[in-house]
């Protein structure tokens, strides 16, 4: 039987690893996996597993893109290391409101999700908001793709202002709906402000780092403070997840920069809308 649980974590790790970059929720197919197909784990456990294996789609970042990350490179010249720097800087003002907000509903966004201790279900309701973020965001990258017109202001990550920057973080703030994407909410916002496709995207992964680390943290200290016990199994199940996030993340990132080098965002578009119906029916005739 154990087998089976690690045949639905390498699930689990795969949907994370692209989810999470694609803007099409990563929240969103976590729960509904979740609610399919059950992961037989203690529900504290998996309100735990399904935050920290985000850890493993942070690495990817972490590694993909170390030496832009790095402000201490050798090879970088102290003009480099100073826009490295700088970069950081606007990437914590970018967090801090959905860190503020986060911290403010957090309580909120767990009742409509869960039930009794902890146990994981999808309410009728919660599937509805989950679709409906789904088809909304659908549509926004829509029209926004095919009408935005002019010039973009910011062609890479390093044109990104301290105002931009936190402009795109009170998009992300939306991201605490499920079914929103935090990369979705923040690929929106980016372009809204005249962020280019290919740098909205990686201004999304390097937002993704304190604000998921962060997550990850909180998650953790409750599990321990609750004095929830890890068995040698639990143990497997999360290195498990991580690791195949880890390594699913790194091709879905490279994917998504390729693709939007030639394409738009509409294909994701089309995909959230046509998703969001299918949990519209499933939610319905369950």
């Amino acid at each position: 039987m154990f087998l089976v649980e690690i045949i639905k974590t390498v699930l689990i790790g795969i949907i994370q690893g692209i989810t999470e970059w694609l803007p099409i929720s990563s929240t969103g197919h976590m729960i509904l996996f979740n609610a399919l197909w059950p992961l037989d784990v203690p529900s504290e456990f998996w309100e735990m597993f399904s935050v920290v294996i985000q850890l493993g789609s942070i690495m990817a970042v972490v590694v993909l893109y170390f030496r832009k990350l790095n402000p201490f490179a050798p090879s970088k010249s102290a003009q480099e290391k100073k826009s490295t720097w700088s970069l950081w800087a606007k990437v914590l003002v970018g967090s801090v409101p959905a860190a503020v907000v986060g911290l403010l509903i957090n309580d909120f966004i767990d009742a409509l999700l869960y039930e009794g201790e902890g146990e994981l279900y999808v309410r009728t309701g919660g599937a509805l908001v989950i679709a409906a973020a789904l088809i909304v965001y659908g549509l926004a990258f829509i029209i926004i793709e095919k009408y935005k017109k002019g010039k973009n202001r910011c062609e890479t990550v390093d044109d990104i202002s301290y105002s931009t920057a936190l402009g795109i973080g009170a998009f992300q703030m939306l991201a605490l709906i499920p079914g929103t994407s935090r990369s979705g909410s923040t690929i929106i916002g980016s372009r809204l402000l005249g962020v280019s496709r290919v740098a909205a995207a990686e201004f999304s992964f390097f937002l993704a780092i304190p604000v998921m680390a962060g997550a990850s943290l909180l998650k953790v200290v409750k599990f321990l403070l609750d004095g929830i016990s890890m068995t040698g199994e639990l143990w497997a199940i999360l290195a498990i997840g991580c690791i195949v996030a880890f390594l699913v993340s790194v091709a879905a990132i490279r994917f998504l920069t390729d693709f939007l080098k030639k394409h738009t965002f509409i294909p994701f578009g089309i995909y959230r809308i046509i998703l969001g119906a299918a949990v519209i029916i499933w939610a319905i005739f369950r």
